[in-house]
């Protein structure tokens, strides 16, 4: 118990926003009880840094319901201070505010999109359109992306290199997707299956962990010194590479099984109850 978290990574989704009953998007407010106890780290000297699937600017806005920033300089330079996020699974890393990209990994997603495509020709498909939305091939389901989306040809959609792609099947289960990304197992790619028929295809060896392992080393940080809460299989690899990994207590197995310890759900602001453990009210 002498370990102090040094920085505390938060999935934003189904850990600090609670989920929307019976649809893909959640709640946009924060508990008082997350709110404090993210306060209270903050206060003690530890860095929170977000770390979601959102896409940057889906992102901002919960560091702002959380006042996490110091307030943009207003002589245009760099706050020490400013926040550290990590997106789109980990392919951007970005500081905040004002919104300022230090990192993005692009890839050729077309071989995989059209692997995909093969198997669930009805599927629907995003690119990420940094500050506006996302490029789609059509209308998601209201509420499952941020920003505005912009109607666009699939050949012009990965035509180029991307940071992250989306494939959403509203027909068909999560657990087809699992299989799928099993079976396709394409090289250069990573796949990652959200909570329904979501597909996240990224680039090998890109994940929160890589993006948290890079703000760790601007902070001077090792991943020992990491307390990191999630509950997706977007978040395995953050909780494996975290001194301290904790699933939250809806979490799927999977996800529990790589934890370090699980805390309560969402619902039940398992994240304050986990991030008070460390830094206690007084």
């Amino acid at each position: 118990m002498s370990w102090v978290p040094k920085v505390v990574a938060l999935d934003i989704d189904g850990t600090l926003l609670k989920w929307v009953e019976g649809a893909g998007s959640t709640h946009e407010e924060v508990s008082p009880a997350v709110y404090d106890a993210v306060r209270r780290a903050r206060e003690a000297g530890a860095h929170v840094v977000l770390a979601s699937g959102r896409s940057p600017h889906g992102m901002t806005g919960v560091a702002d319901l959380l006042d996490l920033h110091p307030g943009e300089p207003t002589d245009g330079s760099r706050a020490d201070d400013q926040l550290w996020v990590v997106a789109s699974n980990g392919a951007v890393v970005f500081r905040y505010p004002p919104l300022e990209v230090v990192h993005e990994e692009l890839f050729d997603a077309g071989p995989a999109v059209k692997a995909v495509l093969e198997r669930h020709p009805n599927a629907l498909v995003a690119v990420e359109e940094r500050g506006v939305g996302y490029r789609v091939t059509s209308h998601f389901p209201e509420g499952e992306l941020s920003g505005d989306m912009i109607v666009t040809e699939l050949d012009e959609l990965v035509a180029g290199p991307v940071s992250r792609v989306i494939i959403r099947d509203p027909e068909a289960t999560a657990d087809e997707f699992v299989a799928l990304a099993e079976e396709l197992g394409l090289h250069g790619t990573n796949y990652i299956v959200g909570w329904t028929a979501w597909l996240d295809i990224a680039p090998i060896g890109v994940s929160k962990a890589s993006g948290l392992e890079r703000v760790c080393a601007e902070l001077g940080c090792t991943a020992a010194d990491v307390l990191a809460i999630g509950d997706g299989r977007n978040d395995i690899e953050m909780l494996e590479w975290a001194g301290r990994g904790v699933a939250m207590g809806q979490a799927i197995q999977l996800v529990r099984d790589v934890a370090d310890d699980v805390t309560a759900d969402v619902y039940e602001d398992g994240a304050a109850q986990e991030i008070s453990r460390w830094f206690p009210e007084r």
